[in-house]
């Protein structure tokens, strides 16, 4: 083996064990120990769910920042938002202010939930001077189709009598005009990208309120009037603002914040993957490498489907470079995966429960990599 390798390590968080740039540091350690003279360079990646704004300012350098905003019930709550290295774009996660982890099970109710700190925090990513937003919006607690976002950011939603809508996808009925004439002014000279990894138009059968307004809360008769709602609400767009938001793919991604994103924002739906891929500048990292390590918290067939591992290797395998994936889980038909991840190693060193595989989850790569090492040097 060649002494003088340069591995790209290019892991997502293992999740409840350790971030994606921990599990770098901890790959490192392991193959420092059998061959020091290996050079690793670190690219925490994520796929544009929890953990993408962290990997994105871990790999470019960036810095995160604290806000409090008003949370998905109305309450305040502490909330984080990034801006990357150069400076110029910034970066959330709508989870951070409006994610369903901020509402205990016994009052979640998409009827009165709201993105209204999510708002907030790309108003503050605004007062930074970006030229680019990139939001991340899975794991929400809300219904609104974006509502609080907009009216966080200056817009106004009002019904019949001009009064101002309150929060909540329960509200949405009410929608009479949309008056932007206050939006805030900058959000037109900026750039917004949005990882989406879902497909599920605004409303319907596959729709924002019937397949995530459950697991959120819902109620059959709040799943009918929330789907009815937000297909007022796309009317209301369509008719006063020109943008056709009902059908549109990615539209009804975290309770149809997609659709307001891209009528109000004029954002873009992208893969996170691929977003993750771009601005953390991976393939031209990749190209001048020996070769590629990825890995995540569990490993199966569905990893094809947009996760880190399988999007990490589709460029390495672009540039012809071996690709070798570390995972805590092993599961079915990971044989699917063969074609652009030469090799798969579950990093467990014996049966135990699963607190202790959290708790040891950085100790285990660092062992596991070393051995991986140990065994190239045989060849």
């Amino acid at each position: 083996m060649k002494k003088n390798l340069n591995i790209i390590l290019a892991p997502d968080s293992f999740k409840e064990s350790m971030t994606a740039k921990e599990a770098c540091v901890a790959m490192e350690k392991g193959i420092k120990k059998v061959n020091d003279k290996i050079n690793c360079i670190h690219v925490p990646m994520a796929d544009g769910g929890e953990g993408t704004m962290q990997s994105l300012i871990d790999a470019t350098g960036g810095r995160k920042y604290s806000l409090k905003v008003v949370g998905p019930l109305g309450n305040e709550v502490d909330a984080e938002y990034g801006i990357l290295g150069n400076g110029k774009i910034g970066i959330l996660e709508m989870a951070s202010a409006s994610g369903i982890q901020l509402v205990p099970k016994e009052k979640r109710n998409p009827l009165i939930t709201t993105t209204y700190g999510t708002g907030q925090l790309i108003k503050a990513c605004l007062d930074m001077g970006i030229k680019k937003l990139l939001i991340g919006i899975g794991g929400s607690a809300t219904n609104d189709g974006g509502a609080g976002v907009i009216q966080a950011l200056g817009a106004r939603l009002l019904d019949e009598e001009g009064k101002e809508l309150g929060f909540g996808g329960g509200e949405l009925e009410k929608l009479h005009s949309i008056d932007i004439s206050d939006l805030d002014a900058r959000i037109a000279e900026v750039e917004v990208e949005v990882a989406c990894d879902v497909t599920n138009p605004l409303c319907g059968e596959r729709g924002a309120s019937n397949v995530f307004g459950p697991q959120k809360g819902a109620t059959k008769e709040m799943i009918s009037a929330l789907d009815s709602n937000l297909a007022h609400y796309a009317n209301v767009i369509k008719n006063q603002l020109g943008k056709d938001v009902l059908e549109l793919p990615g539209a009804g991604a975290a309770g149809g914040l997609g659709a307001g994103l891209v009528a109000f924002l004029d954002g873009k739906l992208k893969k996170g993957i691929d977003m993750v891929i771009e601005y953390s500048d991976l393939e031209n990292k990749v190209k001048d490498a020996d070769m590629v390590w990825t890995g995540e918290g569990s490993i199966d067939f569905q990893t094809k489907f947009g996760k880190t591992p399988f999007g990490v290797a589709s460029i390495a395998k672009k540039y012809n470079k071996p690709v070798i994936a570390l995972a805590g889980r092993i599961g079915n038909d990971i044989e699917e995966l063969y074609d652009e991840i030469d090799a798969i190693f579950g990093i467990m060193q014996g049966v135990t429960s699963l607190e202790e595989a959290l708790e040891n989850g950085k100790e285990n790569i660092e062992k596991t990599s070393e051995n991986i090492i140990r065994l190239m040097n045989l060849l």
